[in-house]
């Protein structure tokens, strides 16, 4: 794997919260805590920089971050609008993303996603993202800080799926079923534990 100063970490907290309620999925309670206390716990020893998007509760999401950012976008445009705020403060290669309601993200998630993109086995890939054995997980992927120019413009189309996006770019899946219990995404009131 790359030199750590080269991967920058980023949290995507900044929804609507429909399934929610329009609460902050990121301040849901699991297992007595934030659910983003503990996405930030998983990811931040596998990066250098950890980054939260987020467009509201900025005075909690700081204490868990290096940096926020918000949507340059209103009327929360989706995740992708998150990523694109973010781009300003990526510092090295390579861009860790993960939704703040995946509360069980494995330690291994960084090298197992850099490994395509490093590797010659990779083919070059710009992208990686986890298959759990089930779902493709989009929101879970590491990326070549080289296709962030091509994000604005293609919100500027109009275009908000994640899966184009990535469609425009070299991309490999990496298959995590393995670990599958560890993408369960907490995105409902009625899942809390």
């Amino acid at each position: 794997m790359g030199s750590s100063q080269d991967i920058t970490g980023l949290i995507l907290a900044g929804g609507a919260g429909l399934r929610v309620d329009g609460a902050d999925k990121g301040l849901l309670p699991w297992r007595d805590e934030p659910m983003a206390t503990r996405v930030a716990r998983r990811l931040r020893p596998q990066v250098s920089r950890l980054l939260i998007s987020c467009n509201r509760n900025r005075d909690f999401y700081a204490t868990l971050a290096d940096a926020i950012v918000a949507d340059n976008r209103r009327d929360f445009q989706g995740p992708l609008a998150g990523l694109e705020a973010a781009i300003p403060h990526v510092t090295g290669g390579y861009l860790i993303v993960a939704p703040c309601d995946n509360p069980l993200l494995p330690p291994d998630l960084v090298a197992r996603l850099l490994d395509p993109l490093m590797s010659a086995r990779g083919c070059g890939a710009d992208i990686s993202y986890v298959y759990d054995g089930e779902r493709k997980q989009y929101l879970c992927a590491a990326l070549r800080s080289s296709v962030l120019p091509s994000l604005s413009p293609f919100l500027d189309e109009g275009h908000r799926a994640v899966h184009l996006w990535y469609s425009r770019h070299r991309c490999a899946v990496v298959d995590f079923s393995d670990e599958a219990d560890c993408f369960a995404n907490y995105n409902r009131l009625d899942q809390q534990p």
